[in-house]
């Protein structure tokens, strides 16, 4: 079965256009988490799923736990845009679950944010990306 894929052209069979999107999220991942990792941010999790959804990274710094969405794109901005009221929705789902699940830090403050990556500039974190139910 012939797939098209998200972007232009077409994949010669259907699992080589998710693993190219899998292999790519998980390189973003990796990078994104490198890029904190450096600025002091501790990871607690990646790629954490649950019923309502997952979530790329889990990093904490200080009193503060970070629920993470990683987005590569063309550009910064473009990789901003790239992060929908539906996904902050399920983002904020199961930051809840993983929270209950880790009681140690239930007491922490907490922020939704984004890392931005594009080619030819470094990982852009955006603290506090979104809020939910806003």
């Amino acid at each position: 079965m012939i797939e098209q894929s998200y972007c232009s052209g077409v994949a010669d069979d259907m699992g080589t256009v998710a693993q190219t999107r899998y292999g790519s999220g998980v390189a973003a991942e990796a990078e994104a988490a490198g890029a904190l990792q450096t600025h002091g941010y501790e990871v607690l999790a990646r790629r954490y799923k649950s019923p309502s959804g997952e979530i790329d990274l889990v990093v904490s710094k200080a009193n503060v736990v970070s629920f993470v969405e990683v987005k590569r794109r063309r550009s910064q901005e473009e990789a901003a845009w790239a992060v929908t009221p539906r996904q902050q929705r399920r983002i904020s789902e199961a930051a809840a679950c993983w929270l209950q699940a880790a009681p140690a830090y239930a007491r922490h403050d907490v922020t939704f944010d984004a890392v931005l990556i594009a080619p030819g500039s470094p990982p852009y974190h955006m603290i506090d990306a979104f809020r939910p139910g806003c």
